[in-house]
């Protein structure tokens, strides 16, 4: 064979081998786990599905109302010059207009709404024309460029460390991302990726340098990148968090100026840089949105260094900033992190959008380890941290969340920072996808509900069904259907609480072990498990119809704290499989401060329907000292306690509230003297 025949094979084979590389699709790096999407998940519980339906029919049009009243949306008239006047209230309110539609976007993946999509579209519409020519949209300086709001800067990203500039506009990139995936309409992704690729122009290496105050924007340009796959907006989302540290970004403030705390680099997350932050500190919500940033560039930039800093950070927040709820962030002062161990209870802030932020990172790291130790923490926090923030009725909220009340906090039908409301009522539709989630020809359940699903494992279609009255009743059944036969795993996650761990680390530990087994049965048959970072491996070969059956016991547990924790010295918290209760002075005779539960009390459970929407109680024979009016002590007798699910007090008025009761006569009596009630 010829040299010149040779060379002309090589360069054949050489034009085919590019022509079908071309041909396969590009793979960057992504989250190892994926969840399944929600509006996959159908639920057809008694627990979740008519929390979804409340709010769809009445919290999301609920903010709608209260964002016209509040002048939030006039804000985009005003500056569209649809409309006269001038801007009205927070410079950060344009996001709760975004977070709004956000939540309405998502309400319409899991079922059609025309009044919905009727008020996105006004809405969208509004907005693109509030929007500059370059792509710019804040309405508090396009309103007037020449009096903007206090502590927007003078001009454009002047004052990025108070402006919410970049926070706003994150918001508005999610809430555009779900818009499109809803609706398939690029209307609202148009006005995002407009102001996006402005921010592109204008930061980065050799272009101006910056990091938002409020962190947020990072988590919407991830979503960008997804939806585009154009890495500007990936590259950009990692300059904001790799800027930090590194100097100061912004006006400084005199000490009796209201901006006074945006003085403190610990409060912005900007006194180190990203990778080398060990310890929680700051506004607890920037955080939880910066570090689920973290997490997205660790995992869609291929960057494990993100991920090992989160990594750590969430050792720290876990072993000793976590409430008991799942709340965190205990200084109201500055809604952010305390001291480790000082999670004080009548005092608490533990903000509602903190519990959602953290719901956001925990779900993260799941996705980047398969660790079930940050479902257990995920799980704490949505059913005691994210549902106490919105009332049964769906028109009441909380933005702080206290575990201990004297009787006079209530929740607030709308707040002059309004964050919290939407917050919650953009997770609750996406709840379906922190229950399920695939890796190649693996199947994880994370969170049990009645529910159905339909996902592809490695080329085969596997539908499955679960059944459950959890997280009243520890049984579940679940349904599997695979299109052919076949094997695959499924990753069943057994609970910390059922394993005799209450949170990972030490921070709480139950008071006594239980003793009762979970159980696991496939086909009717006794299964021997091992467990898998918290997941029961079930390897085999499914057929149709087979049968996986779950037995989680769900005593009544009692929980202490960590002897740092001294707000908690001498008391005991009650939970029963992942939910947390509290005593409330409606259901024993008007005050639960004065009551202590001994350790050997007996105590029980049973399920009302007729209560609070349908929930189980805890009752047990507990004791309750009776004071005078200066505090001596008349004397003791015995008290039948109830305790209701922490996540539903409050619902029924003002009314003294307790998690942690004490477990002496001791502790009563310490509690008392201090003062602090």
């Amino acid at each position: 064979m010829s040299r010149r025949l040779i060379a002309s094979v090589f360069l054949l084979a050489g034009f085919i081998f590019l022509f079908l590389r071309a041909q396969l699709p590009v793979m960057n790096p992504d989250y190892q786990i994926q969840p399944v999407d929600f509006a996959k998940v159908k639920l057809e519980d008694e627990f979740w599905a008519p929390r979804l339906e409340t709010n769809r029919t009445i919290t999301i049009p609920y903010l709608f109302k209260m964002n016209e009243e509040s002048g939030r949306t006039d804000n985009f008239r005003i500056a569209a010059g649809l409309k006269s006047g001038k801007h009205t209230g927070k410079r950060y309110n344009d996001s709760d207009v975004y977070k709004a539609m956000e939540a309405a976007a998502y309400s319409l993946r899991l079922r059609p709404d025309p009044q919905l999509k009727a008020k996105l579209d006004e809405l969208i519409s509004i907005i693109g024309k509030a929007q500059e020519p370059d792509g710019y949209i804040f309405t508090t300086r396009t309103i007037d460029p020449q009096n903007p709001a206090p502590g927007s800067g003078k001009e454009r990203w002047s004052n990025l460390r108070v402006s919410h500039e970049l926070y706003n506009v994150g918001h508005m990139y999610e809430a555009a991302v779900a818009h499109f995936q809803a609706t398939g309409e690029r209307s609202f992704l148009e006005i995002g990726l407009k102001n996006a690729d402005l921010l592109v122009r204008t930061f980065g290496p050799g272009k101006r340098r910056a990091f938002p105050g409020h962190q947020e924007i990072e988590i919407g340009l991830a979503k960008l990148y997804r939806i585009t796959g154009n890495p500007k907006y990936l590259d950009l989302a990692r300059f904001f968090l790799d800027e930090r540290g590194h100097y100061v970004n912004g006006e400084t403030y005199s000490a009796d100026s209201p901006f006074a705390i945006y003085n403190s680099e610990e409060y912005l997350q900007n006194h180190k840089p990203v990778l080398e932050q060990t310890e929680a500190v700051g506004h607890a919500v920037r955080a939880t949105y910066m570090y689920s940033g973290m997490a997205d560039v660790a995992a869609l930039a291929g960057e494990p260094e993100y991920a090992a800093a989160i990594g750590r950070l969430w050792a720290d927040v876990v072993g000793k900033k976590l409430y008991i709820t799942g709340g965190i962030g205990s200084t109201g002062e500055y809604e952010a992190f305390g001291a480790a161990y000082d999670l004080p209870n009548a005092a608490a802030y533990a903000e509602t959008c903190a519990a959602v932020g953290n719901a956001f990172w925990n779900q993260r790291m799941f996705q980047l380890s398969a660790d079930g130790k940050y479902v257990d923490v995920l799980e704490r926090i949505i059913y005691n941290g994210i549902l106490p923030g919105v009332s049964l009725s769906g028109d009441r909220f909380f933005y702080q969340n206290p575990l201990e009340s004297a009787g006079k906090y209530e929740r607030s039908h709308w707040f002059e920072v309004a964050c919290c409301p939407a917050n919650v009522a953009r997770f609750l539709p996406t709840i379906g996808s922190y229950m399920y989630a695939t890796r190649g020809n693996d199947l994880f359940i994370n969170l049990f509900a009645a529910s159905s699903a339909s996902v592809r494992l490695s080329g085969r279609t596997v539908d499955f069904v679960q059944e459950t009255k959890y997280p009243w009743d520890g049984a579940v059944k679940i349904l599997v259907n695979p299109s052919r036969v076949g094997r695959f795993t499924i990753f069943l996650r057994i609970p910390g609480w059922a394993q005799n761990q209450a949170v990972p680390g030490d921070l709480y530990r139950f008071l006594d072990r239980s003793e009762q087994p979970v159980k696991l049965l496939v086909n009717r048959k006794p299964v021997d498990f091992a467990l898998e970072k918290g997941f029961a491996k079930l390897d085999r070969k499914w057929g149709r119809n087979d049968l996986i059956e779950l037995f989680l016991p769900m005593p009544v547990r009692r929980i202490i704290a960590h002897d740092l924790v001294k707000e908690d010295a001498g008391k005991a918290a009650l939970q029963r499989g992942p939910i947390v209760f509290c005593a409330e002075g409606i259901d024993n005779g008007g005050k639960v401060l004065n009551l202590f539960l001994p350790d050997n009390a007996r105590v029980t459970h049973w399920f009302r329907p007729d209560l609070l929407g349908g929930v189980a109680i805890i009752t047990a024979k507990a004791e309750a000292i009776d004071f005078d009016a200066r505090g001596k002590i008349l004397g003791r007798r015995a008290h039948e306690l109830v305790a209701v699910p922490y996540f539903a007090w409050a619902n029924r008025g003002p009314n003294e509230m307790t998690v942690w009761l004490p477990r002496t006569e001791a502790s009563v009596r310490r509690a008392s003297e201090s003062g602090r009630r």
